[in-house]
């Protein structure tokens, strides 16, 4: 029907374009969108009455039932042959309220919802109401006693005040500091606003608290013999975030670094030596200068990614030695590749010419791309080709 929108076709369209549409919504409530809303009922022409009467006249009975007819806009028409008639033109709604009203208990409730969500914070500052309607999403996901903290920790949050510590050490009274680390960005929003961007200034919440970065890429560290062992402390094996290798010599002669966690802990004993395992992709460590002044090599994965992985390596220590990453290792375990499903395709570029041609076998090889896994070789070989690299500048 062209003409005549009746009362649920309105309340779809209301629910449609202004209360799930979340962009739509939090317009209205900033009044960026502004209000009232208003829509036209399509009231229809003369000669569209006539030819249905029966739906001009259940049309007018329908929004004679609306419940809030002060919402509603009549107007006295005259149609020729059907006489003169009072028809609905608009409705319109003049708040928020009057939008859950209409589209029932069920937005009604979220309406409370998150008004008693927004309070806590309200309450301390009332300018916050944009920032808390720009997070709407994060406002409504928490409970009562959520909104309690977020303004408790809003009350106390200071520039600075973590200086030194990790987020979850901060100085703060009657907040789980992990409540603050679940909710940094609604937190980093809110005091943005009050502090006059000094928040995003400072490349956000952890920096403008003073915070230490939370510890990341963590690797493992294991001593290979007695003397490596004692010079860590008597730690057999430690985890590590790159971070701190950055920063630290590690004290062994030599070091190797393994891709993956189970093949870094199957190695054998190597005098002088610490392995650095189970990063994957994560080489950003290797950047460090302390490891120019070190013997090291690098065993991965024989793949594509495995060999991009190595040059990423020898792009940063070009003096990097590869550990059982050749074609003579994949031919000896060839019966246990297999496929690899998603080969890396770009050149890498530090690779040498050995390497470089086992990477365009595994990635254009005839028998498709292989992928022999460290994991897969002989533990005597792994043993013999590791000792061989620790004792070729000894003998």
């Amino acid at each position: 029907m062209s003409w005549g929108l009746l009362p649920q076709d309105v309340i779809e369209q209301l629910r449609k374009r202004e209360w799930d549409h979340a962009a739509n919504l939090r317009k209205r409530l900033l009044g960026e969108r502004a209000l009232p809303i208003r829509i036209g009922l399509k009231p229809p022409a003369g000669s569209e009455a006539l030819a249905d009467l029966q739906h001009f006249q259940s049309w007018i009975d329908a929004w004679r039932q609306w419940p809030a007819q002060a919402q509603l806009n009549y107007e006295q028409r005259n149609y020729r042959q059907i006489g003169r008639h009072t028809v609905p033109i608009t409705i319109t709604m003049a708040s928020i309220e009057e939008l859950a009203l209409c589209l029932g208990a069920h937005a009604v409730a979220r309406q409370q919802h998150w008004t008693c969500r927004m309070a806590p914070v309200l309450e301390i500052d009332k300018t916050l109401y944009p920032v808390l309607v720009r997070n709407l999403a994060s406002v409504e996901s928490l409970s009562c006693a959520d909104a309690q903290l977020l303004a408790r920790a809003l009350e106390q949050l200071r520039p600075q005040m973590g200086r030194g510590l990790y987020l979850r050490a901060l100085p703060i009274k009657r907040v789980d500091t992990k409540f603050v680390e679940l909710h940094q960005q609604l937190l980093a929003d809110l005091l943005d606003q009050q502090n006059n961007g000094a928040v995003s200034a400072a490349g956000g919440l952890r920096a403008w608290l003073g915070c230490c970065e939370h510890p990341r890429d963590w690797l493992h560290v294991r001593p290979l013999c007695p003397l490596t062992t004692a010079r860590l402390a008597g730690l057999a094996i430690l985890r590590l975030p790159s971070e701190v290798l950055l920063q630290t010599p590690l004290p062994a002669e030599r070091i190797l670094i393994i891709e993956n966690v189970q093949s870094g802990l199957a190695l054998p004993p190597l005098a002088d030596t610490i392995a650095v395992f189970g990063g994957g992709n994560n080489l950003r460590w290797t950047q460090t200068p302390w490891l120019s002044e070190k013997r090291v090599a690098y065993w991965g994965d024989i793949d594509t990614w495995g060999l991009k992985f190595l040059s990423d390596a020898r792009q940063r220590v070009a003096t990097l030695d590869a550990l059982m990453m050749d074609r003579a290792t994949l031919d000896q375990f060839a019966d246990r590749a297999v496929i690899e499903a998603s080969p890396y395709s770009e050149e890498p570029t530090a690779l040498r010419s050995e390497e470089r041609a086992l990477y365009h076998y595994l990635r254009d090889g005839c028998d498709g791309a292989r992928r022999l896994e460290q994991e897969r070789l002989d533990a005597d070989y792994i043993s013999k080709q590791v000792r061989a690299w620790a004792h070729c500048r000894d003998d």
